[in-house]
């Protein structure tokens, strides 16, 4: 099929996903989502309509031409965009279709989970990137909103736009289980295929064996966030890095690195600061170390 511009996308009105052929399959897709382990998760192929996908790649920015965050520490190595005004059109559009009240309406009836609330502010998401080297080591998310301390996260939303990605590359999603001795599913990145998995205090996940594609060639996703609002506010939980079995000394540097980032995190929630403000240390650390 002929890639379509973007203005002949909107001159034919063609939305980033089909609503209809999602809740199509919903009830199937519901019970895979809610039994899967090691934590309710499901992976959607084709998931955004061919155009707009194509499109979305096509925009997808480089590393230098906008406010990237760095994060650049021991327990990850990527890039993220979350500026919604810098982002490139075809893909705002789509993020505001998927943070529309249809969309999540499909969520809530996909996962169970009611009230779900979408992030304007991207914290955290929008725009992911990580070029040869990189890794994120496993995790269990933050679960609490670092500005609205009544909002806390309940789902994730990778979708991915790598072709050709070959399994040599390494960057598959793994989800362990939730006393990390065993993965249970490994996810390859491949181009449309979303994913979307419950967040909460053990779903552990990333890619931390460091990425192997060639030079010039990079691990792209847009990762969104879905949140319920309590009524009272919610005990803080950082971003939670684990060490596998197999890591050994690693688990040293893993421990000590996640103690850094949940002083930053206390940091960033009292003073109101945002991920930028890290990113220019983290940055300026990395330059001196070349």
């Amino acid at each position: 099929m002929k890639n379509l511009s973007e203005v002949e996308i909107q001159e034919a009105g063609i939305k980033g996903f089909d609503i209809n052929r999602l809740t199509k399959t919903l009830d199937s897709d519901s019970s895979v989502f809610r039994q899967n382990t090691p934590f309710p998760y499901i992976v959607l192929d084709s998931f955004l309509n061919e155009e707009i996908a194509n499109e979305a790649l096509s925009q997808f920015p480089k590393v230098g031409k906008q406010e990237w965050i760095s994060y650049l520490h021991y327990n990850e190595k990527k890039f993220g965009l979350n500026k919604y005004e810098q982002l490139p059109s075809t893909i705002k559009k789509l993020i505001d279709e998927l943070n529309n009240p249809s969309f999540l309406d499909y969520l809530a009836r996909l996962s169970g989970i009611d009230n779900l609330i979408a992030d304007p502010s991207l914290e955290g998401g929008g725009l992911h990137l990580s070029e040869r080297g990189g890794f994120l080591n496993i995790h269990a998310d933050f679960t609490v909103h670092p500005h609205r301390k009544t909002w806390e996260r309940r789902l994730n939303l990778l979708i991915y736009l790598n072709t050709d990605w070959e399994e040599s590359y390494n960057g598959k999603l793994e989800l362990w289980d939730n006393k990390m001795t065993e993965c249970k599913a490994s996810l390859a990145p491949i181009f449309n295929r979303a994913v979307i998995f419950a967040t909460n205090s053990d779903s552990y996940h990333g890619f931390p064996d460091p990425i192997q594609c060639p030079e010039g060639m990079t691990r792209k996703s847009i990762a969104l966030y879905y949140y319920t609002a309590a009524n009272k506010e919610i005990s803080v939980r950082p971003t939670n890095y684990k060490a596998r079995p197999g890591d050994g000394i690693k688990r040293v540097f893993i421990y000590g690195d996640k103690q850094l980032i949940n002083l930053y995190t206390l940091i960033k929630r009292t003073f109101g600061l945002n991920d930028d403000f890290a990113s220019k240390i983290l940055r300026l650390i990395n330059r001196k170390r070349k």
